[in-house]
């Protein structure tokens, strides 16, 4: 095996085969191991033959990530239980156990703090904790910020006077016989020194938890009347103490905004994918109020679509909420995609809680809006995670020595170029080059390329002609700059300018968009240049491997390499830039084309109506005589441009009705 290559597949799954006779069709649970008895993935299956079978067919049909698992796993087993229920709860068991290594593991980027309220103990006792959950004790949350729990705690110990106290100050109190400052100040009914007995000091914890569970109006219009009662009586000093105890309320009220009318107790999940990871986000609304938010980044490391990620996030986030009593899962479960077993899920869950749950999309009204407004927040979350992940030194120093290694380089590419084609079934041909030194990209690099020796739809022909181009121009600078050379080396910098010569720089590495017969094309444009010392690979999208030039077998990058995000970072950065560069391209042809019929109007006056108007559906809206007031523009050229963008008898295709010369997008209708 090369040194720093990943190892290649040399375990045939066949090895390990069961007999196709031998396994049972019930359901159940299946384990892969590794040499080494470790367990690599868990499974489960309504028929264990069938499913099991999938995955001992050809190498090249399955998805890269189950062929890596294949390939790592020497040895097979599995389980039969009763029903789809029993597999759901003992692969639950298994994963948690086992930890296996290509499944999805949904772990929390951070620790969520949870508003805890020991209802096991005689003396209940509310505080903030974070971590495990443990019985005995009911929880609400999580909550974004442990300030604001304490905030929140703190105005309504005036209504609901709980203990709050650690077990060490409890004793020392009821040892001393004189409660702690709380005591004092009436935010608890110091039960520890028996100011309360423990039935009372409990109906108080049950009125807390009762109001943070959701039912708060009944509270709010109970200290209401009440006040009111004892103004009529004239006791003002509790008239004043009651609406004190309003006001807490009502400010406690206010940091959980009502976002469903019907008090709907619902978790709200949405995720934001790419081919690497997938970022979670759930929202916990309980009464129709937001009472928490958590989220998580987690690698992909199966082939799954979003329906079993939502079925693996569902198993991993739920399943253990048995030892919690079932209190942690809602009636209504709000997803942007079923399951594929929703059904037993539901029953699941319907167990674990005591009561029935709902699996389902919304699909219109307020919890519609509410799951996009979760979606964002899952790619806002996807987003910040890349940005801090391309950010960090050390991940830029281990990503290109990872290139390096895998590709068999000599030195660490410190100057990467990616190359993509975009074109429209052969027309307005384009490719784009992007820049990333050190691991960030250089926008000022970035070059465009239109294709002209090309005919139709070629990639493979408008690669090896973007990439002679581009490399002769480096010759070309490379030349002139020995004619000017100095003492420290040849002159990379414009004497003229001060400005770097644009395409002066070797790469150390070139990326193009494809797979091997793009690499080919790539090679054989430098080999016939008869440059021979930058490396070239491809990235293919679909399965994300890295193929070098002349070999038979992808490179696979391992599924949490620094080295792969970094590749897939740059070629989807090239894809973008040539979308964007063929659009704005197409966007000005349409528009030329439509001004091409009005007589007399060359190229210059119709770059001055495109920049006086901005876009063409403005033009089409302007009049006549606002037409004309642009220079250069006379009421009968007016006039007949607006006929001619106006106009739309004959056509048949879509009629173009604005064009955004910022972005070039094209809005039709």
């Amino acid at each position: 095996m090369t040194p720093g290559r990943p190892p290649r597949p040399t375990r045939s799954p066949l090895s390990y085969r069961p007999e196709p006779g031998s396994i049972p069709t019930q359901p159940g649970v299946y384990r892969f191991r590794d040499p080494r008895g470790r367990v690599v993935y868990v499974g489960k299956a309504k028929n264990l033959r069938a499913r099991l079978s999938s995955y001992f067919q050809d190498i090249g049909n399955l998805h890269p990530r189950t062929a890596t698992m294949v390939t790592t796993a020497a040895s097979v087993e599995w389980t039969t239980v009763n029903t789809e229920v029993e597999a759901l709860q003992l692969e639950y068991s298994w994963i948690k156990e086992y930890d296996p290594r290509f499944n999805v593991k949904y772990r929390d980027d951070k620790s969520y703090p949870w508003l805890a309220v020991t209802v096991g103990d005689e003396f209940p006792r509310v505080m903030v904790g974070r971590g495990a959950k443990r019985k005995g004790t009911r929880y609400f949350g999580p909550y974004s910020h442990a300030w604001a729990i304490r905030e929140t705690v703190d105005q309504l110990l005036r209504v609901f006077p709980m203990r709050s106290c650690s077990n060490g100050v409890f004793k020392r109190s009821a040892q001393i016989g004189r409660p702690c400052l709380l005591g004092y100040i009436d935010k608890c009914a110091a039960p520890c020194v028996g100011n309360v007995s423990p039935e009372e000091h409990r109906a108080i914890v049950n009125d807390f938890c009762d109001f943070m569970g959701g039912q708060t109006t009944a509270f709010v219009k109970r200290i209401r009347k009440e006040m009111y009662a004892a103004s009529e009586e004239l006791d003002f000093e509790k008239a004043a103490r009651l609406r004190d105890d309003l006001g807490a309320l009502e400010k406690a009220l206010e940091k959980q905004a009502v976002v469903l009318g019907d008090g709907t107790d619902a978790d709200v999940i949405a995720l934001a994918e790419d081919p690497l990871e997938v970022a979670v986000q759930i929202f916990y609304v309980r009464g129709g109020r937001i009472r928490g938010q958590r989220g998580w980044v987690a690698d992909r490391v199966d082939e799954g679509d979003t329906p079993e990620l939502i079925q693996d996030f569902l198993l991993q986030l739920y399943a253990g909420s048995g030892d919690e009593g079932g209190d942690a899962i809602p009636r209504e479960i709000l997803v942007p995609a079923l399951p594929p077993d929703a059904e037993t899920f539901e029953e699941l869950l319907g167990e674990l809680r005591g009561g029935r749950v709902s699996i389902r999309v919304p699909q219109r009204g307020d919890k519609k809006t509410l799951q996009e407004t979760v979606a964002r927040n899952a790619g806002q979350a996807l987003v910040l995670h890349k940005t801090r992940r391309a950010s960090d030194l050390t991940t830029r120093n281990r990503a290109l020595e990872e290139i390096q290694l895998a590709l068999e380089l000599d030195e660490v590419p410190l100057r990467i170029e990616c190359y993509d084609v975009s074109n429209l079934q052969g027309t307005e041909v384009v490719a784009s080059m992007v820049v990333f030194e050190d691991g960030l990209v250089r926008k000022g690099e970035y070059r465009r390329f239109v294709i002209k020796g090309v005919e139709g739809q070629n990639d493979v022909a408008s690669m090896h002609e973007v990439i002679t181009r581009r490399f002769r121009r480096l010759l070309d600078e490379q030349a002139r700059s020995q004619e000017v050379s100095t003492e420290s080396g040849p002159m990379l910098v414009d004497p003229d300018t001060g400005r770097p010569r644009k395409f002066a720089y070797a790469p150390g590495l070139v990326v193009v968009d494809g797979g091997p017969p793009q690499v080919a094309a790539a090679q054989q444009a430098l080999d016939q240049l008869g440059i021979d010392d930058i490396a070239v690979c491809g990235l293919a999208k679909r399965l994300e491997e890295v193929w070098l030039p002349g070999q038979e077998d992808p490179v696979i990058l391992a599924r949490s390499s620094e080295g792969l995000y970094l590749l897939q970072r740059i070629r989807d950065e090239a894809h973008r830039f040539a979308i964007a560069h063929h659009r704005s391209r197409r966007s000005k042809t349409m528009v030329e084309s439509l001004l091409d019929e009005v007589p007399g109007l060359g190229e210059v006056r119709r770059k001055t109506l495109l920049k006086h108007f901005g876009s063409l559906k403005k033009l089409r809206e302007a009049s006549v005589e606002e037409i004309a007031f642009v220079p250069g523009i006379g009421p009968r050229t007016a006039a007949a441009i607006k006929d001619a963008v106006s106009g739309t008898s004959g056509q048949t295709g879509p009629v173009i009705t604005s064009i955004n010369t910022a972005t070039g997008e094209i809005e039709e209708s």
